[in-house]
């Protein structure tokens, strides 16, 4: 069973969050928060699979939550958000967050996305990730630009998976494009991660589009 904390201050919007997710026959919904703040104190003391996890909410904002829990390895994320709220989706990339979906996911995509993310996967729609990541790239640097230098310590096969990754492809599709199986994929992403310093598989795809590979 998938165990998921649901995070949303609209209680219409969490209650419908909570059916859908109910009636896959693998997912559980652990909990459920209405707020950043109890969301984090729901993650610490439940410890969920995951935490679908709005990105505007009272107290804490979905973003310093996702900081806390990807921080503490308490739960993967998957952020809910609009694409009016680029700044809000890229603030929980840098934090951390497996992944992202779009507040107007029919039920059966939602399904999917949590099951992708809890599987480790993380990049959940592929031609979302590359539409965010493209307006990203559009807006000034707000932040310092990133050393090419940690490229150094990659190999190639982990240059090439990380331009994979910028490009918003999934496993399946790494391993079509560069011809290795799936699981070898996902071999060199977890390490590529590790010497990065990155958490999650959406940071490495912002990190390759910063750095254009």
């Amino acid at each position: 069973m998938i165990r998921v904390l649901v995070a949303e201050d609209q209680s219409a919007v969490r209650a419908g969050l909570v059916l859908i997710l109910g009636s896959a026959p693998d997912i559980e919904v652990a909990g459920e928060a209405a707020d950043g703040e109890q969301a984090v104190a729901l993650a610490r003391e439940l410890r969920p699979d995951l935490v679908l996890m709005d990105v505007q909410m009272p107290r804490l904002d979905g973003v310093s939550a996702t900081r806390i829990v990807v921080g503490e390895g308490l739960a993967d994320v998957l952020v809910l958000t609009t694409f009016d709220l680029d700044e809000y989706v890229f603030g929980a990339l840098r934090a951390g967050a497996s992944g992202f979906l779009l507040k107007n996911t029919d039920a059966k995509d939602l399904i999917t996305a949590v099951r992708t993310v809890a599987g480790g996967e993380g990049i959940v729609a592929p031609a979302v990730t590359r539409r965010l990541i493209a307006e990203f790239a559009a807006k000034p640097v707000r932040e310092p630009a990133v050393d090419p230098a940690v490229l150094r310590e990659l190999t190639r096969r982990e240059r090439e998976v990380l331009s994979c990754l910028g490009e918003g492809l999934s496993n399946a599709a790494i391993a079509e494009r560069l011809e290795m199986a799936e699981a070898t994929v996902k071999t060199h992403v977890s390490r590529m991660l590790g010497k990065l310093g990155l958490r999650s598989r959406v940071q490495a795809a912002v990190l390759a589009q910063e750095l254009g590979i």
